[in-house]
């Protein structure tokens, strides 16, 4: 992209006042001296139809090609891979253009960066705004956090109920449409409405906040009003939204007056400049414990500095707890947040002060939590969840419960009591050390929890149950799925419908339209990919574990579906024929 430096008046109306930098270059990024996905990328096509999996299984196992990243777009002819250097670009270069893979011949070049899209979006504001003067009224933190605190409680759950009864319409249409055989067991799918959340105000016991600045240039912490991708960086205050309790708005507040009166700057997204970047905060009802993880930006910090900074981190908390009695953090931890290193899943944290995790009770269970251990936001609308997940799943005392992403195993555990034996994967080590201890802590013997992908471990852990089930004894093998917003990998899903034992599949969806998706693939018809019997709903409900906003939670219970199943239902004439000639 060409810029006009001959215009010095243009040049200085584009400069951004907070930053100095040229908002009209889309591209300045490429020029940091740091990793970024955009720089060595290449373009494949002629791909015909493939799935995420089975290309990188081609580049990684068998090309043996060192990628950071594939990008697909919905068209599923071509395909964007990254690498992390031009040598690993132009090998991939080399050996994949003129390649065959499932009939075609492939096509690989490079392909070019992306803008920024921040810097694009705000190109595309100027030239609006240009043409067409507006006042846009930018929106209130409370706007951009909880939509619906104008509305009376009880108005936000019948809009919850309706949005949910929507989804699941279209979800049967989409289903039918795939699977004819679907349409009879859909008939009789249920869903038997909202429940509502115990505790409506300042429920979140987790908040991440961002260090930013707002649209007067102060320092803030709080929560970003828009997306980078939307042209926005601006952060806002977060004292009078009504989902944060008061320890968190506390958290908040005080941080903000650290990196106020600190010698280190606030992160910039922009440039790349800057260290304080967030803020994490997890806080406990029962026991008024308050964990804080603060993320820094480390790049652009020398050994030395970096000490200086955390020692100023533990000091400020240090005496704040000697002056303040009402609020304490209790837990301290230094996050290196900056751009991952190849294969890095988390950024890696650091105890600094204070105890290592903090505790918190669902019902009559009590859990410690790990930094980035996943725990439900909203503790007391929790309990009501996982009784209802009971509750559609129907555990028996010979039954077996497979804990799909449990976490600290907090559904593992609350099932534990109703089944003869729950066994659970999670990915983050720490978390599963949480299990365990969990596990012991409330004197529950009849869990066992794994570490490692669950994609990986599903099919491990059917055998191990019927394996380990003796000769007469009755299986009954219960999947519960609580995956993150993106949902279940398709791995994970081919894995579910190839383990013939599995006979119900409890899905807990904290985004359903996302898992929609892998709802559809439960359903799909058999064929090469997806093995075995569908499963179809037959139950689902909903527990509002997000006052104030529009996200809920929903219970979604399945049962597979037999091939004879299947001819009952479809044709039970013929059925009864055939029986009858038997």
């Amino acid at each position: 992209m060409e810029k006009d430096i001959g215009d010095e008046e243009k040049k200085e109306e584009s400069l951004d006042h907070q930053t100095g930098t040229n908002v009209s270059d889309e591209f300045t990024y490429l020029q940091r001296n740091e990793f970024t996905s955009e720089v060595y990328k290449i373009e494949v096509r002629n791909l015909g139809y493939f799935g995420i999996g089975e290309l990188k299984k081609l580049l990684r196992n068998k090309l043996n090609l060192d990628m950071s990243k594939i990008k697909s777009p919905t068209h599923k002819e071509f395909a964007f891979v990254c690498f992390r250097s031009q040598a690993d670009q132009q090998k991939a270069i080399q050996t994949l253009n003129g390649y065959k893979w499932k009939g075609k011949v492939l096509r690989a070049f490079a392909a070019k960066a992306s803008a920024d899209p921040l810097q694009k979006k705000r190109k595309e504001n100027q030239n609006e705004k240009q043409a067409y003067p507006v006042n846009k009224k930018q929106r209130t933190s409370i706007e951009a956090t909880c939509p619906l605190a104008g509305l009376p409680y009880e108005e936000q759950l019948k809009q919850k109920s309706s949005n949910m009864e929507e989804l699941i319409k279209n979800f049967k249409a989409e289903l039918t449409k795939i699977n004819k055989s679907a349409t009879k067991p859909l008939e009789d799918f249920k869903f038997e409405g909202v429940e509502r959340s115990p505790q409506i105000t300042g429920y979140r016991n987790k908040n991440e906040f961002t260090v930013g600045k707002s649209s007067t240039g102060e320092i803030v912490v709080g929560f970003r009003l828009g997306s980078y991708a939307d042209g926005s960086v601006e952060v806002s205050e977060v004292e009078h939204l009504p989902h944060l309790p008061d320890a968190a708005k506390w958290a908040a507040r005080t941080f903000q007056q650290l990196v106020r009166h600190s010698k280190y700057e606030p992160f910039n997204p922009e440039i790349n400049s800057g260290h304080f970047r967030q803020l994490m905060v997890r806080t406990s009802s029962q026991t008024k414990e308050i964990m804080l993880v603060v993320g820094i930006y480390s790049s652009n910090l020398n050994k030395t500095d970096l000490e200086e900074l955390k020692n100023e981190l533990i000091d400020y908390y240090n005496k704040r707890s000697q002056e303040e009695s009402q609020f304490i953090c209790t837990s301290l931890y230094y996050q290196d947040v900056k751009h991952r290193e190849a294969g890095q899943m988390i950024s890696p944290i650091e105890h600094l002060s204070g105890t290592t995790h903090i505790t918190d009770n669902i019902s009559d269970l009590q859990f410690r939590i790990s930094p980035l251990a996943f725990f439900q936001i909203n503790t007391a609308a929790a309990d009501i969840l996982y009784q209802k997940a009971i509750s559609l799943a129907q555990p028996q005392l010979h039954s077996t419960v497979l804990d799909i992403y449990c976490g600290i195993g907090s559904i593992g555990l609350a099932f534990a009591k109703h089944c003869k034996r729950v066994l659970g994967v999670e990915i983050i080590p720490d978390a599963v050390n949480d299990a365990e201890y969990n596990a012991k802590k409330n004197k529950i013997q009849n869990c066992k929890f794994l570490a490692g992908n669950a994609d990986d471990y599903i099919q491990s852990m059917v055998k191990e149950v019927v394996y380990s089930t003796a000769p007469g004894e009755q299986l009954d093998l219960i999947a519960v799925v609580d995956p993150p917003r993106a949902g279940l990998h398709t791995r994970s899903i081919t894995a579910i419908r190839a383990a013939s034992a599995i006979k119900r599949l409890v899905y807990i969806a904290c985004n359903p339209e996302r898992a929609r998706l892998n709802w559809i693939e439960l359903g799909r018809p058999e064929s090469k990919q997806f093995k075995g019997d569908p499963f179809f709903p037959k139950t689902a409900i909903a527990v509002d574990m997000f006052p104030h906003t529009t996200h809920t939670e929903l219970i979604v219970l399945f049962e597979r579906q037999t091939e004879t199943e299947n001819l009952i239902e479809n044709n039970p004439e013929k059925t009864e024929e055939n029986s009858i000639k038997e």
